[in-house]
């Protein structure tokens, strides 16, 4: 029976709204046969977070959209991660991306191609959201539909600034950030596979 695989969804949540995307992000992840989830709040920067992120094979990096970039927390990580980009620490590894603003908009895109940089320093893979636009992309969308404000490069949610993290994000952007921890654990599956078949074949080679 082979190892299962590691998927980390590392985030910083101010309020607790993009907490709950997180744990939304775990559970899709969850979902998926021979990954176990780990869910760790990069606002404690301890030797058990470097360690689970050491032995991930993707970590999901996910912050708030905060004056249209990620949080100060979350750059602290970005920034306490410099001695991992030095030894090459998750070359190859994959990596995803998940935001949460006040604003439809809030220029939370700014935020998500910001990691993107970060795991592209680090020399990740970078996984998309994998979903065609929702919602007003056509006069027929619905707010409860998948993908709804619209997101390529990774799972956005919307929390109005008079309601807690009890309230919102809104049904469908927790489902769209379901939709990517799958994603995420499945494309790890088929990347760790794949890599091991490589592995074999050179080896016969």
């Amino acid at each position: 029976m082979s190892v299962p695989i590691s998927v980390v969804i590392a985030y910083h949540s101010g309020y607790g709204h993009t907490a709950r995307q997180a744990a939304a992000v775990a559970e899709g992840a969850a979902t998926v046969p021979g990954v176990l989830v780990d869910l760790r709040d990069v606002a404690t920067l301890d030797e058990g977070l470097w360690a689970a992120l050491a032995e991930a094979e993707a970590i999901v990096f996910g912050s708030p959209t905060y004056m249209g970039t990620t949080s100060a927390v979350f750059q602290r990580f970005a920034e306490a991660s410099a001695p991992v980009w030095a030894a090459r620490g998750w070359q190859g590894k994959l990596a995803a991306g998940f935001t949460n603003s006040a604003g439809v908009n809030g220029n939370k895109d700014n935020a998500l191609l910001s990691m993107t940089v970060l795991a592209a320093q680090h020399g990740m893979n970078w996984v998309p959201l994998g979903l065609m636009p929702g919602w007003i992309y056509s006069s027929g969308g619905s707010p409860e539909d998948l993908n709804r404000l619209g997101s390529f490069v990774g799972a956005m949610a919307q929390s109005p600034s008079d309601l807690g993290p009890e309230e919102s994000p809104a049904e469908a952007d927790l489902r769209t950030a379901r939709h990517l921890g799958e994603h995420v654990a499945r494309t790890a599956l088929q990347f760790v596979h794949g890599r091991q078949a490589a592995d074999a074949l050179a080896v016969t080679a």
